[in-house]
């Protein structure tokens, strides 16, 4: 199966490939077209299978839709992280995958931030987005797309008191997308406030095809495993040298308003969870 399968835009496709990306991970064929449909999904995905970007291209592509037409109001997305690298490494997405759409969102690193309450997407983790509300520094009343990333990871920083105000205030009436590593017992009250009867996705790395697609994170060390098949296991390739000619063209056009992710400028270096 390829992406121009999964109901993705021309736009997104053409991001997607100009990363050499050629086709979907597992959690992103069975994930993509039920975020198009507006379906509630629980999804328990293991670390480095691409599960970022399984929510990052579908809404994209419904942000660019909404936009597009003038008489809708346009999509309120809330993506909770686990803490605030998880919600640079999701900006980086956004920012990559952006290439051929024009969408604004809004990461935040730090309770001092400006939030920008016209953004389209809203990044941050439950503490800070808990401070930010208390302040009475950020709008969430309209979020009608919530996205968790990753729930068990939430509770394992001790988030899940600030996760549930977070969620005290949205809106009833919203898509909701989980993810999580692994199923746990803490969760689970949680869980049931949150879905409306979710399907259920489970993704298998043992089972994950190879795919040569290599994290922000990865992208700084010098050596990276590849992921997928037992048979592949603890093999290691080397890092690429740098792009010179990436870099020069970053500086020239200051492309993605000073947030460029890191493994853009790597040669041959492609995202993927």
């Amino acid at each position: 199966m390829n992406f121009s399968d999964l109901g993705l835009s021309d736009k997104t496709i053409k991001a997607i490939e100009d990363l050499g990306i050629s086709e979907p991970t597992t959690v992103q064929n069975d994930v993509i077209p039920s975020i198009l449909q507006g379906k509630d999904i629980f999804t328990i995905a293991p670390q480095g299978c691409g599960k970022t970007c399984s929510y990052v291209f579908p809404l994209l592509d419904i942000i660019s839709k909404a936009n597009a037409d003038s008489s809708k109001a346009g999509p309120n997305i809330l993506i909770i992280t686990p803490d605030s690298e998880q919600s640079v490494t999701v900006s980086d997405r956004l920012a990559v995958f952006n290439k051929y759409h024009e969408i604004n969102e809004a990461t935040i690193k730090d309770c001092d931030e400006n939030i920008d309450n016209e953004a389209n997407v809203v990044i941050g983790s439950p503490d800070l987005l808990v401070e930010l509300l208390e302040g009475q520094k950020i709008d969430l009343s309209k979020t009608n797309i919530l996205v968790v990333d990753d729930i068990n990871l939430i509770k394992k920083r001790k988030q899940l008191a600030n996760l549930e105000k977070v969620l005290d205030i949205l809106p009833a009436d919203k898509q909701n997308i989980v993810y999580t590593n692994r199923r746990s017992k803490e969760t689970q009250g949680i869980l049931d406030k949150i879905l409306k009867a979710p399907q259920e996705i489970k993704v298998d790395k043992n089972k994950e095809q190879e795919v040569q697609q290599v994290t922000s994170e990865q992208a700084g060390s010098r050596s990276v495993q590849t992921s997928g098949s037992k048979k592949n296991a603890g093999k290691s390739f080397l890092m690429p040298e740098k792009d010179k000619e990436a870099e020069e063209l970053i500086r020239r056009y200051n492309s993605f308003n000073g947030k460029v992710p890191e493994f853009l400028t790597y040669k041959g270096i492609v995202a993927k969870d």
